[in-house]
């Protein structure tokens, strides 16, 4: 199957955008019915995880967590952009999830949700997703 790609406008400097239902959509347009799901962020200062998605607060308390462990204007940044804090915060999110398919839908946990993780907004950014059957 082709690589297929969505878009997302992030409104926030630091935010967590969930985009399981479009997944989800991508996943049931696709026909699938066992396989994996890639889901790839080709953006440096921003991510993508998997989380809880019933509480709101969670979201929160993550955004809340990293900023005090990679604090925006450390004077020790040397990145002439001025965006090293998303950088790191980027790199210990990560690009990418994977999600079994099984009889056609994505095997999340019952409290689990897919989340595009913003650390340099806001912006319009793209997710690319690559469905493999097997």
């Amino acid at each position: 199957m082709q690589v297929i790609e969505f878009q997302i406008r992030t409104r926030q400097h630091n935010e967590m955008i969930d985009i399981t239902a479009e997944v989800e959509s991508i996943v049931e347009k696709s026909g699938t019915a066992n396989g994996i799901c890639l889901v790839f962020c080709p953006h440096t200062t921003a991510g993508l995880t998997i989380n809880e998605n019933a509480d709101p607060s969670v979201r929160r308390d993550i955004l809340t967590e990293l900023s005090k462990i990679v604090p925006e204007n450390d004077p020790d940044y040397s990145h002439s952009e001025g965006n090293s804090a998303a950088h790191v915060k980027a790199s210990l999110i990560s690009s990418s999830v994977q999600i079994i398919i099984e009889n056609g839908r994505l095997l999340l946990g019952t409290w689990q949700g897919i989340y595009f993780c913003e650390f340099d907004g806001p912006r319009e950014r793209k997710i690319l997703m690559k469905i493999i059957e097997g």
